[in-house]
């Protein structure tokens, strides 16, 4: 299977990755947009959990990650509900880890199991204990394939980081005792600056959390009139759209208007019609330098400072002004 990505370049995957991908669990990913509503309201923020997965899956292979760890990458992502994260405002889950919650449910109930024993493999054993695939996953601060493969993704996509850049970055970018880190303090820096302008600048864009904001409250009103159900969550973003405009509930289509590519709004602190505050991310790679390993926040003050600016701005979240909600005319 030949796989061109705008960030990794051309690929081919076969055997039990190939499989996998084909799976309807992972096509459905295609319809999952990554940014929950933000597709709704800017039509370039559109990437999809499905780019993002095949690129983590490839990112550890670039790293020297097992067939295992690779599996496990591609697959991280198909619990997501439609409209991904916007199911944690709905059900008011802090650590933004609905899909997490019901992963294993949905893998066992899914096609993966039969696949994986095809090729010899207890799904159990490899996909419901990710504590051993530390390039996949790290906690916050560090690198992971996860952290990193988004914000280049989302970055790139929105035309806010060049392919030239990425390049440069993937040059520095290994893995050690497998853990990801990078080898030059400047590209750390550069990292650490992109990664801040994903989780802030784009993350907490009013326009992005105004898309959020008015997609809950839908599925929160469509919910508890019974008009869908979290069962028809597991179906695309466009199938459970099209379930919410049939529905002649009149909040339901209040609501639904809101949300369109026409919408202005600001940040205003003193004058808002809602504010909402995001899991907080934080990033502090780990660099070699000197032949040791340091986190980069101990060799570079901008990072410091950026991470401070980055907490303060998470902390305070966003208060967001709606400028215009008006249908565009023609």
């Amino acid at each position: 299977m030949f796989i061109s990505d705008p960030i990794y370049g051309e690929f081919i995957v076969d055997g039990l990755l190939e499989e996998l991908i084909l799976s309807s669990s992972v096509q459905r990913l295609k319809g999952i947009y990554q940014g929950g509503a933000s597709y709704l309201v800017n039509e370039k923020w559109d990437v999809t959990r499905y780019e993002h997965s095949v690129g983590v899956m490839h990112l550890i292979r670039r790293l020297g990650g097992s067939l295992e760890e690779q599996v496990a990458g591609l697959l991280h992502d198909v619990s997501h509900t439609a409209f991904s994260h916007v199911i944690d405002y709905v059900l008011d889950c802090k650590e933004e880890d609905y899909h997490e919650k019901i992963y294993g449910q949905i893998i066992t109930e899914s096609e993966i199991p039969k696949i994986m024993e095809k090729y010899g493999y207890a799904y159990k054993s490899l996909l419901l204990d990710d504590s051993k695939w530390t390039l996949l996953e790290q906690s916050a601060p560090a690198l992971c394939a996860d952290r990193v493969d988004y914000t280049l993704r989302d970055q790139y996509h929105d035309g806010k980081i060049t392919l030239e850049e990425i390049n440069l970055f993937l040059e520095k970018l290994t893995s050690f005792d497998g853990k990801m880190m990078l080898t030059c303090i400047e590209s750390a820096e550069w990292f650490v600056k992109t990664y801040y302008r994903e989780v802030v600048d784009f993350f907490m864009h009013p326009l992005n959390a105004y898309g959020c904001y008015f997609l809950a409250e839908t599925v929160k009103v469509a919910l508890a009139k019974k008009t869908i159900t979290l069962g028809n969550l597991l179906l695309t973003d466009r199938e459970v759209l099209d379930l919410l405009r049939a529905s002649d509930d009149p909040d339901t289509q209040r609501l639904l208007k809101h949300l369109h590519c026409g919408v202005q709004v600001k940040e205003s602190e003193i004058d808002y019609d809602f504010h909402r505050t995001n899991k907080m991310r934080l990033i502090d790679p780990d660099v070699m330098y000197g032949n040791k390993i340091w986190k980069v926040s101990e060799l570079s003050g901008s990072v410091r400072r950026w991470g401070e600016e980055a907490k303060r701005k998470s902390e305070r979240g966003v208060y967001v002004k709606i400028v215009s909600a008006e249908l565009p005319i023609g």
